[in-house]
């Protein structure tokens, strides 16, 4: 096991870091506990790839909203939980498993739910991009609340 401690990990620099410890160090799972997943985790798994691992090999550490942003005010606790969540993400990350990739043919079809005016706007929108669409409305009628209106503001037009 190693630990290291980088100020911007996220960088090239640091990514360059952690590429080379798996390949210097023969490491086989990586724990990164920074910033928010949503943003970089995507970028550390493509590290892992280039670096001849699994993506899945990885797992992230919030530490910058489930501590920083919360205990703000109180860094004891905020250490104490960093502390517990480091721990849980290195014992999660030694039961990580490589998932199969499989490539499943998709029918590029929509189903609009609904016949009132949004979802047959919808369904127009789409059959016009020469996309198949199944509409199906609950209703014996379609047209949803603009089929009761008698007239439309401005054009004075028939709601049906």
């Amino acid at each position: 096991m190693v630990a290291k401690v980088n100020s911007f990990t996220c960088s090239d620099p640091g990514q360059n870091i952690i590429r080379n410890d798996i390949l210097e160090l023969d490491l086989n799972r990586i724990v990164v506990a920074a910033c928010t997943p949503k943003i970089h985790e995507p970028t550390y798994r493509a590290v892992l790839v280039e670096a001849g691992l699994s993506p899945y090999y990885f797992q992230m550490v919030n530490l910058r909203e489930h501590c920083s942003f919360v205990h703000r005010d109180d860094k004891k606790k905020a250490t104490e939980k960093a502390i517990r969540l480091v721990k849980a993400g290195i014992n999660r990350a030694r039961e990580l498993e490589i998932i199969p990739r499989k490539e499943i043919p998709v029918e590029k079809a929509v189903l609009v739910v609904g016949a009132g005016i949004a979802g047959m706007n919808a369904a127009l929108d789409l059959a016009n991009q020469g996309i198949p669409v199944y509409l199906v409305e609950k209703e014996a009628t379609i047209g949803g609340k603009m089929a009761q209106l008698d007239r439309i503001y401005p054009t004075d037009d028939c709601g049906i």
